[in-house]
């Protein structure tokens, strides 16, 4: 992430390619307290959001839309991705929030969106566990779950 960023309302969003930009975690998670119709798109597998965990949007009255983009365990790209995300979501303004582990599938998923016609695709920085620590262990260094936002386990 640059330094360069811009705010978006009362958001700050870091400028990205294909896609509207990245934000932290922190203001994904603003930005789902405050806007009603914002929608956080988990785009980790089956697998991770049973083994790893959920981001709890219960306190913001939400929960996280669940799409892979990635189908556990070939890891082949999600197929039918862009028509299941534009099927829940029709309104092309609304505003996504994209999730990954790191940062790196939910990025590919935002570029796919905004390719799709949505205007306000933004990838949550660092994911949901972040970067390796020293000890080569997520969950530490970055990410939802460092950053101490809401998340339980399933």
């Amino acid at each position: 992430m640059t330094k360069d960023n811009k705010i978006v309302g009362t958001y700050q969003v870091f400028p990205a390619t294909g896609y509207a930009g990245d934000v932290t975690p922190q203001s994904a998670w603003k930005i789902l307290s405050e806007n009603g119709g914002a929608v956080l798109v988990d785009v980790r597998t089956r697998a991770e959001w049973s083994y790893v965990g959920l981001p709890d949007l219960s306190s913001a009255g939400k929960k996280p839309a669940l799409l892979e983009w990635q189908v556990f365990p070939s890891m082949q790209p999600n197929p039918e991705f862009v028509t299941a995300l534009s099927g829940a979501v029709a309104d092309k303004d609304t505003p996504l929030l994209f999730l990954c582990r790191s940062g790196a599938r939910s990025a590919a998923a935002a570029k796919a969106m905004t390719a799709a016609g949505y205007s306000m695709c933004l990838n949550v920085v660092d994911g949901f566990e972040g970067p390796l620590d020293a000890q080569a262990k997520r969950g530490t260094a970055g990410g939802w779950k460092a950053a101490g936002l809401p998340w339980r386990q399933t």
